[in-house]
C-alpha cells in the first residue's frame, strides 16, 4: 500500500490504495465521487475524463498514485454550493443529456476548452467532443450548449 495527498474537488484526502489502482477507481470507489464514469478502460470514451492540476485527462489512463500532490476536479465539484455552472445550466436548457452517461466527461473537457478558449469555433467544440462517446444525442445538442455557454461567459 502507499500513501496518497491530493486535492479533490477543493477537499484535501490522504489515503492509503495499492500501487495499481486506477484513478478512475479511486475516485470512484475510495472517494465515493461515482460521477467520475468508467465505460471502455482504455482512454477512448471520455467518460472517466476529470480535470488535473488545471488539464482534462482519461482517468482510467492514470494511477492513483500519480495524484499525489494533485488537484483534481470531479463533475461533483463543478457546482459550487448547489449552484449549476453557466455551461451544466446550458446542457440543461439545449437538452444536450439522455441517459447522462457521457455528460460528467464531456463537462469536465468542455470546462477545460472554455477556460483555455473563451470564444472557440464551432469546429473546436467537434474536435474536443471526437474523444467522447455519446450514443444518445447524435452531439448537436452538445454542440450548441457548449457554444451558447461560451457566448454566455463572454458576455
Amino acid at each position: 500500500m502507499i500513501a496518497v495527498e491530493a486535492v479533490v474537488n477543493g477537499r484535501a484526502y490522504r489515503e492509503l490504495v495499492e500501487p495499481r489502482l486506477l484513478l478512475s477507481d479511486f475516485l470512484r470507489h475510495t472517494l465515493g465521487l461515482t460521477g467520475t464514469h468508467v465505460g471502455c478502460e482504455h482512454g477512448v470514451c471520455g467518460a472517466c475524463t476529470v480535470r488535473f492540476d488545471g488539464v482534462a485527462v482519461r482517468s482510467c489512463l492514470l494511477l492513483a498514485a500519480q495524484a499525489d500532490g494533485a488537484s483534481i476536479q470531479t463533475v461533483e465539484g463543478l457546482a459550487a454550493g448547489g449552484r449549476l455552472t453557466p455551461l451544466q445550466e446550458s446542457f440543461r436548457e439545449h437538452h444536450a443529456l439522455q441517459c447522462g452517461f457521457c455528460t460528467p466527461g464531456i463537462l469536465l473537457a468542455a470546462t477545460d476548452l472554455l477556460e483555455r478558449e473563451p470564444a472557440p469555433s464551432r469546429d473546436a467544440v467537434v474536435d474536443l467532443l471526437s474523444g467522447h462517446l455519446c450514443r444518445c444525442t447524435g452531439y448537436e445538442p452538445i454542440v450548441d450548449a457548449i457554444l451558447a455557454a461560451s457566448a454566455q461567459v463572454g458576455a
